[in-house]
């Protein structure tokens, strides 16, 4: 009996197989992110019974917690779902098309060029142009140090060192840069700037998560139809190539992929570091090496941390709502040094 099932297109252009084990984990932590999700609208200042909130969202409710569910807390949940599963998935990709376990947007330069975007237009342009478009700041900035970084790494082709060397440089320049708008701002801009920079959900509306989801909704099905590509070239670029894989064009598609999830999703919540980087090893700790599988996986784990790192950081310490970018780092930081830890004892 099979241990795998075989997903095709009628015509076989789209074809993948995922395994049966796969599936029921996928399951699991579908119904645990239900869970989580009813958890954080459920937490807050004003603690709401679980079962209410149900049957609010349901609409059997009398609608006394319409205000607080509807437009506080469901689109921060909503939005650390989206961001968590971005960020996750971007770190995913990286992993994949570098070949190497460290890699992630906040490592390789990616959240920082956002960062630098975003810094650029608080301390410039915020006073005289509306605070809408730092979204497209921080995209943009995401989108020109990437290419900055790719170009770099151009030698008769990309190989994933270099990419990662002159990733971690340009990374550095590019904080750098901001640290250096920071002192140089006054204190308006760099008050907004630091907890941007930190990574906040503070203030998500529904109207943050529209813009958001199309990025994320038409980005992962997309790497989920390219997986197969991604796992021929784990096995290095020379077999790829002589299996017929145009290993530059497949690496600048994921790398652009990649670049817009991070941007989005840095865009709208700031400097949110580490899911990038865990999400993917939590994945593959549960179901393997398989891209496919481990594309929606790492999605809902990197929701999951995002959600459960934005509860305890609007209420371990209330009335102050803290960055939720602390608390990620938090949940982040131990788990990778624990990863270390194992592989080295491996």
């Amino acid at each position: 009996m099979s241990n795998y099932r075989t997903v095709r297109t009628k015509s076989e252009r789209i074809s993948f197989q995922i395994a049966k084990r796969t599936s029921w984990i996928l399951l699991l932590l579908s119904l645990l992110l239900v869970i989580i999700t009813v958890l954080g609208l459920s937490a807050g200042s004003e603690f709401i019974h679980p079962f209410t909130v149900v049957r609010e969202l349901l609409g059997y409710g009398n609608g006394e917690y319409d205000f607080v569910l509807h437009t506080l807390r469901l689109p921060r949940v909503l939005m650390a779902l989206l961001v968590g599963a971005a960020l996750g998935v971007a770190g995913l990709i990286l992993q994949g098309i570098i070949r190497n376990p460290l890699a992630a947007p906040d490592i390789i330069g990616v959240t920082s060029g956002a960062s630098m975007g975003a810094i650029i237009f608080i301390v410039y342009f915020m006073g005289s142009v509306s605070i809408q478009f730092l979204p497209l700041a921080a995209i943009l900035g995401a989108g020109i140090v990437s290419f900055i970084i790719y170009l770099l790494s151009w030698r008769k082709g990309v190989t994933p060192i270099r990419m990662v060397l002159i990733g971690i440089g340009i990374s550095a320049l590019a904080k750098a840069v901001v640290t250096m708008l920071l002192v140089i701002s006054n204190v308006a801009a760099t008050t907004k700037a630091y907890l941007w920079l930190t990574g906040s959900l503070y203030g998500a509306n529904m109207q943050d998560v529209y813009l958001l989801l199309p990025w994320v909704a038409l980005l992962l099905p997309l790497t989920f139809i390219l997986a197969r590509t991604v796992n021929v070239k784990e096995l290095g670029d020379e077999i790829a190539i002589g299996l017929g894989v145009k290993v530059q064009v497949y690496r600048l598609l994921f790398l652009l992929i990649s670049v817009m999830l991070a941007g989005s999703a840095v865009a709208f919540a700031g400097g949110i570091a580490f899911v990038g980087l865990v999400a993917p090893h939590m994945s593959r700790m549960l179901v393997g090496r398989s891209f496919a599988g481990l594309i929606p996986v790492t999605a809902i784990i990197g929701g999951m941390i995002v959600i459960v790192a934005d509860i305890v950081a609007r209420t371990a310490f209330l009335p102050k709502d803290l960055p939720t970018g602390v608390f990620t780092a938090a949940i982040g930081a131990p788990f990778f040094i624990y990863l270390l830890f194992r592989t080295r004892n491996q």
